[in-house]
């Protein structure tokens, strides 16, 4: 089954990409595939600091996190734009699984990972800037960054009560993406 890892560059409680990357990980599910949702809270690393990786390794969390990755035959990823960039939280992360372990193959977390990418905002451009860097980024990893891609705008008006998104256009973009992810990686498992 193909397995896919989903999770938001914020880890502000109630956050609307945390919302949104749920609401593609139930579409992936949905899809067929096997589906870990993650907070990158829970996953809390150093700066990257090169010296220190190599007086003290990588550290516990930041392994856990990129091992996971390897894990995934996909990721989903929803990030907040700050200054139309990703947040440093997300860079760190992505930053930390970059890194060569033991025998390991050099960038094993990413090398032909299949990445859906999405952004949310209280704004009208949804995060839109921010996909076209990260996007950039991803790719530079080795990875396959699926064609659809969601920017969700005025997301606050998207969600119900409970933080979840609820507008159907919105939910249908996010399926779109999703199944997009998951049948490109189930390929790719397959070949």
């Amino acid at each position: 089954m193909t397995k896919i890892l989903a999770f938001s560059g914020s880890t502000r409680r109630n956050s609307y990409n945390q919302a949104v990357v749920e609401c593609a990980a139930q579409a992936a599910k949905d899809a067929g595939a096997e589906v870990t949702v993650i907070n990158l809270a829970d996953y809390a690393m150093p700066i990257f600091n090169e010296d220190e990786e190599a007086e003290y390794g990588i550290p516990e969390r930041a392994q856990a996190f990129k091992q996971l990755m390897i894990e995934h035959d996909g990721i989903l990823i929803a990030s907040p734009e700050y200054n139309s960039s990703y947040p440093a939280v997300l860079k760190n992360a992505i930053d930390w699984a970059s890194r060569k372990a033991g025998d390991e193959p050099v960038l094993a977390a990413y090398k032909q990972k299949v990445v859906g990418l999405m952004a949310a905002s209280p704004g009208a451009l949804g995060g839109m800037r921010v996909l076209v860097v990260l996007r950039m980024l991803m790719q530079n990893l080795s990875c396959i960054v699926a064609p659809a891609q969601v920017a969700v705008g005025n997301v606050a008006d998207k969600l119900d009560e409970s933080g979840a998104i609820s507008d159907e256009k919105t939910k249908k973009q996010l399926a779109n993406l999703a199944k997009q992810v998951v049948d490109l990686a189930t390929k790719l498992k397959s070949e």
